[in-house]
């Protein structure tokens, strides 16, 4: 027999399935010894109170073991000699597009400008050690795209859009921990998502598709108002799978410079805010003691409005690192990532502004170029922000940073402290160089969220800068419907880099979107 049942239990019972078995034969009228097994199926943290509790949802096995599987399996039939479909970069929006269309009979060959996941090790561990970014190979290029080493978390809101439950079935079936499957806010770990992925490819791969790496497209080939392939190393014949991510300003480029229709789309702009870890354990269990030894390091999650804008935090990574992801020589750019073990000593999160195409983008770089499409000018903005920030860190990946407090106030820091970011960080005025419009609304934001969150705002806390690559600043215009561009016929924007989605999940439920158009485009034209 089976039941399922929802509680709320103190987090060391959570954590020790022998407790946790006796709490369920106390409430429920068992004999202990009859419970073989327990399955969680959803897990939150409510931490609203001063007293900690875990709600689950859990399904015990009274005598009898445990029989169901503890993810849905998916069928990836041998696709050889299928008709192709190119996908042009192997993030998450790419992977998964694969894999779709190797569910639906079509043969995926990916082509990815960076190299793969091992490989971009090396790469990584020189924006480090030599101060150099290969703009082929980096955080945010290379198999597994952005957010194969920058964090792996996997939360979305972007339910309505499609399956985000096949998405994590998918992720277990490739060696992801099934606790994805229940926790609130999913996440694999940057130290373990890179396995999952090589055996994503490797499923591709043994089915009959293709993945080449160091391999850059560089043109569609266009019959009239039709791709019917592209120019990479040699000719690919297909219909495309637009996933390159949000960083490549390349592919906007030629876009704009083949008249293939762009617009510019909002962004969000800001900084990466890094505390100790466990001060933000202290405030969001509110307790000197922190987490202690059964809860996880805490999250947060803050948002206000500032002169008609929102202000808040992206990308939480507690007990992590922040990192260098530019994707070419002349530009800092940081972001955030965790290990599995979420175990450092800092816990940090983007610090954001919205910034809308329709604002006064004027930066003084900015400002002395030549008139470019309307279609860029977010981008442009972004480019120029970065080489900003990377002229005040010395023209080095050393990252301009500053104290929260004295930022708020409008201080320089005369000493910095202790960070995980390791290429090193430099003293420098943030609130005197950051484009008013964002670092204004910072200063507010700061203000509302050390009052929300007392002992947030604090010296101990640094501001490093800059972080850009929220999302894409371009979007690739495509039909509602077919989710084909709207006047290129076989092409499919795919993901965060075609303005469709914001993070691993939700770029997977997008590729799967585009496999399923693209394979009723293939039969239509058959």
């Amino acid at each position: 027999m089976t039941n399922e049942y929802q509680i709320r239990v103190m987090p060391e019972i959570a954590a020790q399935e022998d407790r946790l078995k006796a709490y369920l034969a106390q409430e429920h009228g068992f004999d202990v010894r009859t419970i073989y097994g327990v399955r969680i199926l959803k897990r939150s943290i409510d931490a609203r109170q001063r007293q900690i509790y875990v709600n689950l949802k859990v399904r015990v096995y009274i005598n009898e073991q445990p029989h169901d599987d503890e993810y849905q399996y998916t069928n990836y039939p041998n696709v050889e000699g299928k008709p192709q479909v190119i996908v042009v970069g192997a993030g998450p929006g790419g992977l998964f597009a694969a894999l779709r269309l190797i569910e639906l009979g079509y043969r995926p060959t990916v082509l990815e400008r960076g190299k793969n996941v091992h490989e971009r090790k090396k790469d990584l561990a020189n924006i480090t050690k030599m101060q150099k970014v290969d703009p082929e190979s980096n955080y945010c290029f290379g198999e597994g795209g952005a957010g194969a080493y920058s964090d792996g978390k996997l939360y979305t809101r972007s339910k309505k859009r499609g399956n985000t439950d096949k998405i994590l079935n998918v992720f277990c079936q490739h060696g992801a921990s099934t606790a994805i499957l229940a926790d609130a806010h999913p996440h694999i770990g940057t130290d373990r998502l890179p396995k999952v992925i090589e055996a994503m490819r490797n499923t591709i791969i043994n089915c009959g598709g293709e993945v080449h790496f160091q391999t850059k497209m560089t043109q569609f080939i266009l019959e009239g108002d039709k791709v019917v392939g592209c120019i990479a190393d040699k000719e690919y014949r297909g219909p495309i799978i637009l996933a390159t991510g949000h960083s490549a300003r390349d592919v906007y480029r030629y876009l704009a410079e083949a008249k293939i229709e762009i617009e510019a789309k909002g962004i969000a702009v800001g900084v990466r805010l890094e505390h100790p870890s466990q001060l933000i354990d202290q405030i969001q269990y509110h307790s000197k003691q922190g987490r202690g030894r059964y809860l996880p390091a805490a999250e947060y999650a803050m948002v206000t409005q500032v002169e008609g804008r929102g202000v808040y935090s992206f990308c939480m990574c507690p007990g992590g690192f922040v990192i260098p992801a530019a994707t070419n020589k002349e530009q800092i750019v940081v972001n955030g990532m965790s290990p599995a073990s979420r175990g450092t000593s800092w816990s940090n999160s983007g610090m954001v502004v919205e910034v809308q195409p329709f604002d006064d983008l004027s930066i003084s770089q900015f400002d002395n170029l030549e008139p470019i499409p309307d279609s860029l000018r977010v981008m442009l903005f972004q480019e120029e922000l970065e080489r900003m920030c990377w002229q005040q860190g010395n023209m080095r990946q050393t990252a301009p940073a500053q104290r929260m407090a004295d930022f708020v106030n409008g201080k320089l820091s005369y000493n910095l402290p202790k960070s995980s970011y390791a290429p090193g960080l430099i003293s420098s005025p943030l609130h005197f160089w950051l484009p008013k419009m964002i670092s204004h609304r910072l200063q507010e934001g700061f203000k509302t969220f050390g009052r929300n969150a007392h002992g947030f705002l604090t010296n101990e806390a640094v501001l490093i800068a800059v972080e850009t690559r929220t999302s894409s600043p371009v979007r690739i215009v495509r039909d509602r419907e077919t989710l084909q561009h709207i006047r290129i016929q076989g092409l499919f924007p795919c993901g965060e880099g075609a303005g469709y989605a914001g993070g691993i999940v939700s770029a997977g439920v997008d590729g799967e979107r585009c496999a399923e158009m693209c394979a009723q485009y293939m039969a239509q034209n058959s």
